[in-house]
C-alpha cells in the first residue's frame, strides 16, 4: 500500500517470515570517469574560402543553394498572382509536414509542397490554381516554377493570421526560391511574418482590410514606394484589373531599419555576407 516505508517497514513471505528491503545503493559517478569516446571533432580552416562542400547531383535528400537574388533597385511591376487564399492558411498550409520532411534540405523538392493543401478562393479548391500567362491549371508549385522560369515574379493575398502554426523557415524559404515577392494579408502570425522578411519577401498587410476583396485572380500587381523604403511608412498596391481598370491600394509593414537592409540585399544571409566582406 502507499503506507508501505521500504525504508523502515517488512514484507512477510508465503512462509510467513519478516524480511526487510536492502538499501538502495550505486555509484553516483562512474569511479573511472565517463569513457571520452573518439576525439573526432575537426577544427575549421581560419580561412575556409576554399573549402568547397561536395553533394551527390543525384542526391534528393541534399542540395547545394545559391544566394537569392538582391532587390532590383526599383518599384516591383507586372506581377502576377500565384493564388489569393480563402481562410486559414498555417504554416502546414503553407509548407506541409509528414512526409515532406526527409527533403528539408533539399529545397527544390520540398517545395512541391507549396500551399497545396491551401484553398484557392478563385474556386474553392486546393492545390488547383490558373497561370495567368497560359490559361493552364497545375498545382501551386507547378504554376509558381512556370512563373519563375518564365521570369515573372508573383505575390500571394491571404487572410487572417497568415503563417500561424509551427516556426518552420522552409514556409518562407520555399516562395522566395520559386519566385515569390510578397505576401500581403489581412494579418500576420508574427514568428513567419520575420521569417519571411530573413529570406528577403515583402510581409505586407492591408491597412484596410475590405481591400481584399478588391483582389481578382486576373490582376497584375505593382508595389510602388520601395525607393523611399522606409519604417513606419506605407507602400502602396496597383492592381490592374483584366477589364483595363485598377485599384490603388495602401499596404502597411513592420520593417524596421535592419530587416529593410535585409530585404534589399536579397536576405539576411546575403546581408550578413556583405557586412562580412566590408569588415575584411
Amino acid at each position: 500500500s502507499l503506507d508501505f516505508n521500504p525504508l523502515k517497514d517488512t514484507l512477510t513471505a508465503e512462509d510467513g517470515s519478516e524480511l526487510s528491503l536492502s538499501d538502495p545503493f550505486g555509484d553516483g559517478l562512474p569511479a573511472n570517469g565517463f569513457d571520452p569516446g573518439e576525439d573526432t571533432y575537426q577544427a575549421p580552416p581560419a580561412d575556409g574560402s576554399a573549402v568547397n562542400v561536395d553533394v551527390a547531383p543525384t542526391s534528393d535528400r541534399l542540395q547545394l543553394l545559391t544566394p537569392f537574388d538582391k532587390w532590383i533597385g526599383s518599384d516591383l511591376t507586372n506581377m502576377r498572382i500565384l493564388i489569393k487564399v480563402e481562410g486559414k492558411c498555417t504554416t502546414d498550409h503553407i509548407s506541409a509536414a509528414g512526409p515532406w520532411l526527409k527533403y528539408r534540405g533539399h529545397l527544390e523538392n520540398i517545395s512541391n509542397n507549396l500551399l497545396i493543401t491551401a484553398i484557392n478562393s478563385e474556386n474553392k479548391e486546393m492545390n488547383t490554381v490558373k497561370n495567368q500567362e497560359t490559361g493552364a491549371y497545375g498545382g501551386v508549385p507547378d504554376v509558381a516554377r512556370q512563373y519563375r522560369d518564365a521570369g515573372t515574379n508573383w505575390v500571394v493575398f491571404g487572410d487572417e493570421n497568415y503563417g500561424e502554426g509551427s516556426s518552420r523557415e522552409h514556409a518562407a524559404l520555399e516562395p522566395r526560391f520559386l519566385g515569390g515577392r510578397a505576401i500581403i494579408v489581412k494579418s500576420f502570425a508574427r514568428i513567419h511574418e520575420t521569417n519571411l522578411k530573413k529570406q528577403g519577401m515583402l510581409p505586407l498587410t492591408f491597412n484596410n482590410k475590405a481591400d481584399y476583396e478588391l483582389v481578382q485572380p486576373t490582376d497584375k500587381v505593382a508595389i510602388t514606394g520601395l525607393e523611399d523604403f522606409l519604417p513606419g511608412k506605407a507602400l502602396n498596391c496597383v492592381l490592374s484589373h483584366a477589364d483595363g481598370s485598377s485599384d490603388t491600394i495602401v499596404l502597411d509593414h513592420t520593417f524596421n531599419e535592419q530587416q529593410i537592409e535585409w530585404f534589399k540585399a536579397g536576405s539576411a544571409l546575403n546581408r550578413m555576407k556583405e557586412k562580412a566582406a566590408a569588415s575584411s
